[in-house]
């Protein structure tokens, strides 16, 4: 039942990718030869026919389908941003073009043209891109309309657990169905969600070969461990999927990988987060990208400085003092959204939902995240990069550091305008221990590619995301 449930979408992925690579192809071939390209481009020797390119794009697909199958891009997804496959994508055509000229190179029966490869790698990634998707819009569709939906039971019933169940609720697209969870103890977050306790962990291997469950989605701290192993061992030789959501505390070491010192072996513990050449890389990035948003942005600049200015008193941008790089401090700068006199009587407070401090003006620029814009001001002088940990305030860090596991840890890289934490739903008055781990995870795991998945994550979070006020 499992198998038959993920074939629909991975088929219609395979046949979306094929129709792109051929109709990258025959696009290419058209640029090149009969649109007016060619008047930039004369054709000079002469017009190839196009069963010659036909014929090449029939062994260049079952290659290019064989690499997107190595890279698991055709197994059962469900949970999967537009993003990670774009950059996936990208990738996997870069590979093939390189197989496409090898091949090219090594066929002298016929000549390729050049221009033909350098289109097709660029209208291959589009095509490719489009079709998946329009896949991924129709799976979301196909399973929001309860089609092959996948029943799920979780193990634990801590707070990870009850956010796994508020996001399967809130996301039928996923195609996940909570029918109830297992655990020893609970500390009543999954009953106040109104989810079904089925039993102790020990009583789940029994329900699992009685009932028909496809996914087993385990919340467990690494104190409980051994009850996990044991309930791994109780599966064997059932058919269902077990996932893990691993304690996010021993994920936070660098990636586990030997290192010999005169034939002494050595395991990092803890890695420098950047190299020197990463973090040019990432203030190259930092340095393109801010200058290109405030090039275009400043007529909308000017416009919010004009509104903020005529409709409160007080100056426009707001000026306070973070934490950033290595613990030491900066001023940020933003658009002022609050009374002047906001913390006069309070102290140092986070903004709360329907925060009354804040300005007819300052709702809608913190709604929509319009106030952090001068930001990029403080990406320039070098104060903080575009993704990165948010920055906290000296009177926040000071509390943090004494109740949060590894808290500091996020001062390892420049603090950003928007971050991990942020485009997983971790904005706002969320708990700063749950946003903390996601923020060692960037820590730990830096990549460019992961900088520019965070960015469209950003975007996408500013038009349908919660907790932004």
């Amino acid at each position: 039942m499992q198998h038959r449930k993920d074939f629909l979408i991975p088929f219609l992925t395979v046949l979306a990718d094929v129709a792109a690579i051929e109709g990258a192809f025959l696009f290419s071939y058209w640029l090149r030869f009969y649109s007016p390209l060619t008047e930039l481009y004369p054709v000079t020797k002469g017009f190839p026919p196009l069963s010659a390119y036909i014929i090449g794009s029939l062994f260049v697909i079952p290659a290019w389908l064989f690499l997107f199958n190595a890279r698991r891009m055709y197994s059962s997804r469900r949970i999967l941003y537009f993003s990670d496959e774009f950059f996936a994508i990208v990738r996997v055509v870069f590979v093939g073009m390189l197989l496409v000229m090898a091949g090219a190179f090594f066929y002298r029966e016929f000549s390729y043209s050049r221009l033909v490869f350098a289109l097709l790698g660029f209208n291959a990634i589009v095509l490719i891109s489009l079709g998946r998707f329009g896949v991924m819009k129709f799976e979301q569709h196909w399973y929001a309309r309860g089609n092959d939906t996948k029943n799920v039971v979780l193990i634990g019933s801590n707070q990870t657990a009850k956010r796994i169940l508020e996001r399967i609720a809130a996301l039928p697209s996923l195609g996940y169905r909570v029918i109830g969870f297992f655990a020893n103890s609970s500390d009543g977050s999954l009953t106040s969600a109104d989810a079904t306790y089925l039993g102790t962990i020990s009583q789940a291997s029994e329900y699992l070969r009685t009932h028909r469950i496809d996914v087993v989605m385990v919340a467990l701290p690494s104190s409980e461990h051994q009850v996990l192993f044991d309930l791994v061992r109780q599966c064997e030789g059932l058919n269902a999927e077990i996932m893990m959501v691993p304690d996010m505390l021993e994920m936070m070491t660098s990636r586990v990988r030997i290192r010999e010192l005169e034939g002494i072996p050595f395991i990092p513990i803890k890695d420098v987060p950047l190299s020197t050449w990463n973090q040019i890389t990432k203030r190259v990035f930092d340095i393109a990208v801010s200058g290109l948003i405030l090039g275009v942005a400043s007529p909308f600049i000017l416009l919010i400085m004009l509104l903020i200015k005529l409709t409160s008193k007080g100056p426009v941008f707001y000026h306070q003092e973070r934490v950033g790089l290595d613990g030491t401090s900066f001023r940020v700068m933003k658009f002022r959204s609050m009374r002047i006199d906001a913390e006069t009587t309070t102290g140092p407070v986070w903004a709360q939902k329907d925060d009354p401090r804040t300005t007819s003006v300052g709702k809608f620029l913190r709604r929509w995240s319009l106030d952090e814009i001068p930001q990029f001001i403080n990406v320039l002088r070098g104060d903080m990069s575009i993704v990165g940990p948010r920055p906290e305030r000296p009177h926040f860090v000071a509390q943090f550091q004494k109740e949060i596991p590894k808290y500091l840890d996020r001062h390892r890289v420049k603090t950003g305008i928007t971050g991990w934490a942020q485009v997983n739903g971790l904005r706002g008055n969320t708990p700063i221990d749950e946003r903390t781990k996601y923020d060692i995870y960037y820590v730990e795991n830096w990549s460019l590619v992961l900088d520019l998945k965070i960015i469209l994550k950003t975007i996408r979070a500013v038009f349908f995301g919660e907790n932004a006020y």
